[in-house]
């Protein structure tokens, strides 16, 4: 029995789900999660059969760690633990073993990217060094605060002067292909912010995509690329934990299927056993934008210009393909350096990238696709028996292509893009399962077509137009209801800030101050999406 009525139903136990709980019972709301699956956690989650332990979604965590969000929960407190390989990132640049790697040491990956241009190694010195100096004030302005207008302006004094100030804001814009030329003589740093860029699903000419390989290459150097000992369901366990000794109320296999409205405010949900629950105050919704718009929400009461935007402008990220591996040894990559790595990128130049990134948008599978790649065993031995590794793969389809034919056919080929490169490879092949689109999509609805991040990380959809042209928060059209999900600012990735700010906007809005707060934002999207 579900309890009559709560201060807060939190629909979703994602990592954005349970940050938001977590908010709101920090405060003494009486909260209520409602998950779906029989699994807390969403996209983080993981499965172990026989000695082996399998991330069926996501795997490798820098913004889990960098996480000004997250780093406050104090998950190490509830059996929260990180694992890290020798090196963090390898990208593979040509099958004959040439490479390109980040090492825990910022000197010894400017040796690497310097490799064949030595004055690169003092750029790349450089540029860490500029991350460093801003680290604090970005981060937070990045996950902390929606407007982030505190922590822009210590960011800004950390720049030092509006002149410095407008090449870091162009700097931000730039995309991935003309930030390495100015940043880089040689083909390896390139290499290395074009492999980043991808990883974060953003096509390589748009604008701000050297920012997205730009952010991960530096968490890179900065935090590593770690999993989760044992398995990434640990961090989900750890957020459970965290929420229910909080006073959350946490309740699996218990779908959501209508958020019920009255006078334009939030009053209940509705589960698909037919009970409802009143809600006081808020309700938060880690699902994803078309969920929440196209299922959640009476039809009749969504507004034109919303639905408008939803059905026409809406843009979901490249579908995914994962194939995980069982290996019975370590793949005998031709280079030294993959054979330490978490995360390898088996992709080629910043110039063949660029033509890869150009086949997905042009609705072509590419002949030799780009692939992330998570040596789980080599981070954490505690993920296979000894002397084998654990293995995941994953690339992309180009959007609206049919998932079975095409899933199989790219999985054949990232296997042998693998064996190009490690030859031998498919002959410690002891099994391998193959995670299509609409099979990462039924084990979480929020990964629609395959989509891991939300909705596209392009420019024209984030900040103010994220998930639709709005005002980049939580808020909705409806009082007391928020989205709390990647479809929202910041997007995607393991960070937990979306549902941070969904909580927070919350509080504040229940607060006394509340009738002040929401009533511009209020106005000015009844406004925008009418």
């Amino acid at each position: 029995m579900l309890p009559r009525s709560v201060d807060a139903v939190v629909i979703g136990s994602g990592p954005n789900g349970l940050v938001s709980a977590i908010g709101l019972a920090d405060a003494g709301w009486d909260v209520l999660v409602l998950e779906a699956a029989e699994a807390f956690g969403g996209a983080v989650r993981s499965t172990e059969s026989d000695g082996w332990i399998s991330d069926r979604f996501s795997s490798n965590y820098p913004l889990g760690v960098a996480s000004p969000v997250l780093r406050a929960l104090e998950l190490d407190k509830h059996g929260l633990r990180w694992s890290y390989a020798p090196l963090p990132l390898v990208h593979l640049m040509d099958p004959n073993g040439g490479s390109v790697a980040v090492h825990p040491d910022p000197e010894s990956t400017a040796k690497s990217i310097g490799a064949d241009h030595p004055g690169d190694g003092d750029a790349w010195l450089r540029l860490y060094q500029q991350y460093v100096e801003i680290r604090e004030p970005l981060l937070k302005a990045l996950l902390t605060t929606w407007p982030p207008v505190v922590p822009g302006i210590k960011l800004a004094r950390k720049l030092g002067s509006v002149g410095e100030l407008l090449r870091f804001a162009r700097f931000m814009a730039m995309p991935m292909h003309r930030m390495g030329q100015e940043l880089f003589a040689g083909s390896r740093g390139p290499a290395l912010l074009a492999g980043n860029s991808l990883h974060a699903d953003v096509p390589l000419s748009g604008s701000v995509s050297g920012t997205m390989g730009w952010l991960l290459v530096m968490l890179a150097q900065d935090v590593g690329y770690p999993v989760v000992t044992g398995g990434s369901s640990g961090l989900a366990t750890a957020l459970v934990r965290r929420a229910e000794r909080a006073g959350a109320l946490l309740v699996p296999s218990t779908p959501v299927t209508a958020i019920e409205l009255s006078g334009g405010r939030v009053t209940g949900v509705r589960t698909a056993s037919g009970e409802t629950v009143v809600v006081k105050r808020s309700v938060i919704a880690d699902v994803s934008a078309p969920a929440l718009y196209d299922q959640l929400l009476p039809s009749a009461t969504i507004p034109a210009g919303l639905r408008r935007d939803l059905d026409e402008r809406f843009q979901w990220d490249y579908p995914t393909v994962k194939v995980n591996f069982r290996l019975s040894g370590r793949v005998p990559w031709r280079s030294e350096e993959a054979r330490s790595a978490g995360v390898v990128h088996l992709a080629g130049t910043a110039d063949d990238l660029i033509h890869l990134s150009a086949d997905l948008d042009t609705g072509r599978l590419p002949s030799q696709p780009f692939l992330l790649i998570g040596q789980t065993t080599t981070s954490d031995p505690s993920r296979s028996p000894e002397g084998t590794e654990a293995l995941w793969a994953y690339s992309h389809l180009p959007r609206g292509v049919g998932d079975d034919e095409s899933a199989v056919k790219l999985a054949h080929r990232m296997e042998r893009a693998i064996e190009r490169y490690a030859p031998g490879f498919s002959d410690l092949v002891i099994d391998r399962d193959v995670q299509r689109p609409s099979e990462l999509e039924s084990g979480n609805a929020a990964l629609s077509l395959g989509a891991v991040g939300g909705g596209t990380m392009q420019l024209q959809q984030q900040l103010v137009f994220r998930p639709t042209i709005g005002l980049g928060s939580p808020r909705t059209f409806v009082s007391g209801l928020y989205l709390g999900s990647s479809a929202i600012h910041p997007g995607g990735g393991v960070h937990g800030a979306c549902g941070h700010l969904a909580a927070r906007t919350a509080l504040r809005d229940a607060s006394v101050v509340g009738p002040l707060t929401r009533a511009f934002p209020a106005a000015a999207l009844r406004r925008l999406q009418r």
